[in-house]
C-alpha cells in the first residue's frame, strides 16, 4: 500500500540515493561498499543484529545520502539485494534500516492503512512504561492507552518470517513489559515488519534465541497483540503490502488468553 491518492511509497527515499556492492561490514555501525565507478564507500548501519544471510560480500546494496551534512558517514545502508542471478541490477530488496518500522508505524496510522489502531486520535513515540520506553502510545477517549513496540525482520527460514536474527536481551525486556502492560488492562502490541518479499508467516526465531520465543509465548497468552505486516522495498521507498499471518502453532497462542 502506498499513499492514498498518490501512488507513492508511504516511505519515499531521500533524494541522491545510490546502488553500490557490499564489500564487508566493518565494526557494529559502519559498512564497506564499492560504488559503480569502483569508489569506496562508506555507510552507516543502524542494525546491530547479524542481518543473517545477507551479507554477502558483491551483493548489491541500496544507499540514501546523510541528512545531516556534518555526520562522519555520509551514507546510510537502507536495504541489501536477496540473493539471485549473478549480477542482477538489483533487489528484490531486503530493508536492513531498524528504523523503518517505527516510521512505518506512525506513516501507516496517519494515513489510515492500519487498521488496528484506526480509532485511536493521538500518536507519542517513545512512550515510557515501567523501566523501558516503547516505540509508540496510542490514545484516544474512551480507549485504553495502546502500546506499541517495533521490531524489524530480516530472516526467512523454511518458509518463516523469524525474529530476532540474534540474542535479544533488549528485545526480551519488551516482551515482558507489554505482557504487564497487558495484564493492567492496557492495549500493547508488537509491529514486526517485514522487510523482504518471500516468507509466508511469521514465527520467532527459536533456535536462536529461544528465550525470546519463550517470552513471545507468556506475551500472546496475556493478551499482547501481534501485527505482522509485509513491507516492499525499491530504489523509491518502501510500502506497506499486507497482513502476514502467524505460523500456525503461534496463531493458537495469540488466540489463547491467560485465565
Amino acid at each position: 500500500m502506498s499513499e492514498p491518492g498518490t501512488g507513492r511509497p508511504l516511505l519515499p527515499f531521500p533524494p541522491g540515493c545510490v546502488t553500490a556492492r557490499l564489500v564487508r561490514r566493518e565494526k557494529r555501525f559502519t559498512a564497506i561498499l564499492q560504488s559503480e565507478a569502483g569508489q569506496e564507500l562508506r555507510a552507516h548501519t543502524n542494525n546491530t543484529g547479524t542481518m543473517l544471510g545477507l551479507l554477502r560480500p558483491g551483493a548489491p546494496a541500496l544507499l540514501s545520502p546523510a541528512q545531516n551534512p556534518d555526520r562522519a558517514l555520509q551514507w546510510t545502508l537502507e536495504a541489501l539485494a536477496l540473493p539471485g542471478p549473478v549480477n542482477a541490477p538489483k533487489g528484490p530488496w531486503a530493508g536492513v534500516n531498524t528504523s523503518t518500522p517505527n516510521r512505518m508505524l506512525e506513516a501507516a496510522w496517519r494515513a489510515g492503512l492500519l487498521p488496528e489502531a484506526r480509532p485511536y486520535a493521538q500518536f507519542r513515540r517513545e512512550a515510557p512504561a515501567g523501566a523501558s520506553r516503547l516505540d509508540g502510545l496510542f490514545s484516544g477517549h474512551g480507549l485504553p492507552p495502546l502500546y506499541v513496540e517495533c521490531k524489524n525482520v530480516t530472516l526467512v527460514e523454511d518458509g518463516q518470517a523469524r525474529f530476532p536474527d540474534a540474542q535479544s536481551e533488549r528485545g526480551r525486556k519488551h516482551l515482558a513489559e507489554l505482557a504487564r502492560l497487558a495484564r493492567k488492562g492496557a492495549r500493547a502490541a508488537l509491529f514486526f515488519l517485514v522487510q523482504r518479499p518471500d516468507g509466508e508467516c511469521f514465527a520467532p526465531a527459536e533456535a536462536i534465541d529461544p528465550d525470546y520465543a519463550a517470552g513471545l509465548a507468556e506475551a500472546l497468552a496475556a493478551g499482547v497483540e501481534a501485527w505482522v505486516w509485509r513491507a516492499r522495498v525499491d530504489t523509491d521507498g518502501i510500502s506497506l503490502e499486507g497482513r502476514m499471518p502467524l505460523a500456525p502453532a503461534w496463531a493458537a497462542l495469540s488466540a489463547r488468553k491467560e485465565p
